[in-house]
C-alpha cells in the first residue's frame, strides 16, 4: 500500500471536520448548504467584500452574489456600506449566522478534544503548532 501524500491525511480530517460541523449546525435547525457555510466561514468580524469572499472561497463573483442573495434572504447575513469605499458593500454575519456560531465552536471543541485523546496532548500541541506554521507558507488569507 502506498503512502498517502501529507496534503491528502490533513483533507481527510479536515473533512470528516467540517461534517461534523454541517452536521451539528443541520440538527440545531439551519438548513444551508456546505457553499453556503463555506462562504459564511470567510466572513470577517468587520465584514468583507463579495469579491474577497469570491477569491477566498475560490467561486466567480458571481456563484458568491448568488449564495449571499441566499444567505441574505434567510438572514444569515446583511449588506452593509463599506466605509473604506462608498460604492462597495460589506457581506456581514447576520442574527441567524450569530445563532449558529456557538454550535459550530462546540462541535469544534468535540471534535479537538476527540483528536487529542486520541493522538495525546504532546502531539496535539504539534501538530497545531505544525499546521501553524505550514500555514505561513499556504493561507494568502491569514490575515
Amino acid at each position: 500500500m502506498r503512502r498517502l501524500p501529507t496534503a491528502l491525511l490533513m483533507f481527510i480530517a479536515g473533512r470528516s471536520a467540517e461534517n461534523r460541523i454541517m452536521e451539528a449546525v443541520r440538527r440545531a435547525g439551519h438548513d444551508l448548504t456546505l457553499a453556503q457555510a463555506r462562504l459564511l466561514a470567510r466572513i470577517g468580524p468587520d465584514g468583507t467584500r463579495l469579491g474577497d469572499l469570491a477569491d477566498q472561497a475560490q467561486v466567480t463573483k458571481q456563484t458568491a452574489t448568488a449564495l449571499v442573495d441566499r444567505l441574505e434572504a434567510a438572514h444569515y447575513v446583511t449588506r452593509t456600506p463599506d466605509p473604506a469605499d462608498g460604492r462597495a458593500r460589506r457581506v456581514r454575519l447576520g442574527p441567524r449566522a450569530l445563532e449558529l456560531l456557538p454550535v459550530a465552536r462546540a462541535e469544534e471543541e468535540r471534535i479537538e478534544a476527540e483528536w487529542a485523546a486520541h493522538l495525546g496532548e504532546e502531539r496535539m500541541a504539534q501538530l497545531r503548532e505544525a499546521l501553524g506554521m505550514l500555514r505561513e507558507i499556504t493561507d494568502p488569507y491569514r490575515d
